[in-house]
């Protein structure tokens, strides 16, 4: 062997060490890395923090619902770890955007699982919110929606780890229809359905039950598309009627929804309107003002009273501390109460672990800003029990008129 091949082993020798010293290094440090964040099978969290995940879409059309509800998650989590956290570990929250795409939406939540979250808070609506439950699902780790109202946001659909915190459009619908009929003593109605989402199709759809139950009548069944812009072939059948009706049901979604209106009373028609929680939004009670924002009826999650929600000044003072301004939609709230309910659970479950959480969950009545809370098991879907809070719009104000369940809620 010659000196020159004597020496090129040598340093190949010396490469090939310095290569399995590198890969030790890496994975070694991939292993720390990793170990930080990621939640064990056994619900075991390793680490000083509990990572929880939104999906929730900051963009888009559903942002008016879910960016919200991201400030009231953010509020939460600062509140937890100002107390200690959750199992004594501080909280992180990773937020990223769904962007109002069921398949950005998904692909979100499975880079949450793949960040180690411990649970997922989810868009709130079943087309937007189902893809992020059903990989929250796949990796064992609880799901839940801020405000999900389809009967179809449960463990039926998409697995017995998955929540909303909404009541479902079940109980939305029969409230809306029973403080029509009982309250304002109204008898007829002429319904626009939103063919948008299933939100807009299964609000209407149970309400349309529960009125016709009572002993009302719908003239008409109508619908309408989000992002057509043009109520002239509703406007033309109403105004058609040979007898108008008592009010006009209208299930839809901004920005549409205040176009809708607008139109109507522009047009004369003069009827009250009434419809469920897409009318929580300060873009539609802007959208109508003082002059078209009257004789208007919704159902929602909460609303910011001390009245309403005993305690809300002093979660009031705490917003503004963190934002510098008053919070405008309760949206917010419905997040701050996704987050405590999570963090409750954990504590009471003693671990992060989905099944273990869930059982909780399923088990526990939760007294929240947002109203008492009580989840069916998973065999009944998880079906939220929760009222309602009854909503007028006088100019363009919000008005409570108090907290409602229905007498009678139709089967999902």
């Amino acid at each position: 062997m010659s000196k020159s091949d004597s020496g090129d082993s040598k340093r190949q020798r010396r490469v090939g060490r310095l290569a399995a010293i590198m890969c030790a290094m890496l994975v070694l440090g991939l292993a720390v890395t990793g170990c930080a964040a990621k939640t064990g099978t056994d619900g075991a969290v390793s680490g000083d923090e509990i990572i929880i995940g939104t999906a929730l879409c900051q963009t888009g059309i559903q942002a008016p619902l879910d960016e919200p509800q991201l400030r009231g998650v953010q509020l939460a989590v600062d509140e937890l770890n100002a107390n200690g956290g959750i199992l004594g570990k501080q909280v992180k929250l990773v937020a990223l955007d769904g962007k109002s795409d069921p398949v950005t939406v998904g692909n979100v939540a499975k880079q949450l699982v793949d960040d180690g979250a411990a649970a997922i808070i989810t868009p709130s609506d079943f087309d937007f919110g189902g893809p992020a439950s059903r990989e929250a699902q796949k990796a064992g780790l609880v799901g839940i929606s801020p405000a999900a109202s389809s009967p179809l946001y449960g463990s039926a659909a998409l697995g017995d780890l998955q929540f909303t915190m909404s009541m479902w459009n079940t109980t939305m619908g029969a409230v809306s229809a029973e403080y029509a009929y009982n309250t304002l003593g109204y008898r007829s109605v002429y319904v626009i359905t939103d063919d948008f989402i299933d939100y807009t199709k299964s609000l209407s759809k149970y309400f349309i039950v529960r009125f016709k139950e009572l002993g009302g009548t719908v003239v008409f069944e109508d619908t309408y598309t989000q992002g057509q812009a043009d109520v002239s072939a509703q406007l033309a059948r109403i105004k058609a009627l040979p007898e108008k009706p008592d009010f006009i049901y209208i299930s839809s979604y901004m920005p549409d929804l205040g176009l809708m209106i607008r139109t109507l009373r522009e047009s004369g028609i003069t009827q009250p309107v009434i419809g469920g929680d897409a009318y929580d939004d300060p873009a539609l009670w802007g959208a109508l003002g003082a002059q078209y924002g009257s004789d208007v009826y919704y159902d929602t999650h909460c609303f910011f009273s001390n009245e309403a929600n005993p305690g809300y000044d002093k979660w009031l003072a705490s917003y503004q501390d963190k934002y510098g301004k008053d919070p405008e939609t309760p949206m917010i709230m419905i997040g701050y109460d996704a987050m405590m309910v999570l963090a409750q659970s954990m504590d009471k479950a003693g671990t992060t672990e989905g099944a273990a959480v869930a059982k909780v969950m399923e088990t526990t009545e939760y007294n929240l800003f947002t109203g008492k809370l009580k989840w069916s098991d998973a065999a009944s879907g998880h079906e939220p029990n929760k009222a309602a809070a009854m909503v007028q719009l006088e100019a363009g104000t919000p008005k409570f008129l108090g907290w409602f369940i229905p007498e009678k809620i139709p089967a999902p």
